[in-house]
């Protein structure tokens, strides 16, 4: 299995797709599919049976997955996108941001 470069609560930024642009805090990781969860995007409609927890039914506005090469981290420091790297630091392997060589 491929290790993933994005994680949960990164801000990553849409580049391509309808949604193209976007921002949005990654909520989900699907390792098995490569895909990703980004809050307030790529928003679909799904129609739901009435249950328990939601006793009223109907249609229902939710994120769909969206696929990792979709995405782009956004560097914390300059707020534009940026691609990621590995060091090892106090025997420690860390993620640091290309463009401006901090941690993430």
């Amino acid at each position: 299995m491929k290790k993933l470069k994005i994680k949960t609560g990164d801000t990553v930024r849409i580049t391509a797709g309808d949604h193209k642009g976007t921002e949005g805090k990654i909520m989900r990781v699907d390792l098995e599919k490569n895909k990703a969860i980004v809050e307030g995007a790529n928003m679909v409609s799904k129609h739901e049976k009435p249950s328990a927890k939601n006793p009223q039914g109907g249609i229902v506005k939710k994120e769909a997955l969206i696929h990792i090469s979709n995405l782009a981290l956004i560097d914390s420091k300059s707020g534009d996108v940026t691609r990621v790297g590995y060091e090892i630091k106090d025997g420690k392997k860390v993620r640091v941001s290309k463009k401006s060589n901090e941690v993430i």
